[in-house]
């Protein structure tokens, strides 16, 4: 009786003292959650965006759905960052059959680097013009969420929101 005793506050005691552990572990918070390569899937845009940045939104869906990658960042824990852009090197031309457009996954890209700061709201960074560039994404697990104009790129650089995944 007494080592049934024992034994069921053993449990007690390794079962309240581990709880809060688990929390921790799966909960993160500020700079983590930003680590990783983060590539572009999507541009959402709405009705009355131009006509531009709704063929911008078929074209990345449709090389998405080829599993290709326009556009990406690397967030290292030493602060740099790797921005990988194939947009200026994108062919688009009719398929042979004539029925539709032929666009073909970039071969090149171009790769800039950098620092970053991210305080968990506000990502900070320097672009290829030693501009400093503020954004708020919105990390919801493995999405990333930011404001197309904000990132810059000429070829994205329209209305809409712009989706990253996390690798």
């Amino acid at each position: 009786m007494r080592l049934k005793f024992i034994l069921l506050l053993t449990i007690t005691v390794f079962g309240f003292s581990c709880s809060d552990d688990k929390e921790d572990v799966n909960d993160e918070t500020g700079q983590s959650k930003i680590y990783g390569t983060w590539d572009a899937i999507e541009l959402k845009v709405d009705d009355q965006a131009s006509d531009d940045a709704k063929f911008g939104s078929a074209i990345l869906s449709h090389l998405t759905n080829k599993n290709c990658t326009i556009v990406s960042f690397t967030f290292n824990s030493d602060m740099t960052l790797e921005a990988n852009n194939a947009a200026n090197y994108l062919n688009i031309g009719v398929n042979s059959t004539g029925s539709g457009l032929d666009i073909p996954c970039p071969s090149e890209m171009d790769t800039e680097t950098s620092v970053y700061t991210y305080d968990g709201e506000t990502l900070t960074y320097v672009d290829a013009e030693n501009q400093k560039v503020s954004i708020t994404p919105i990390i919801n697990g493995s999405l990333m969420t930011i404001l197309a104009t904000d990132l810059g790129y000429s070829n994205f650089d329209s209305e809409g929101e712009l989706i990253f995944e996390k690798r």
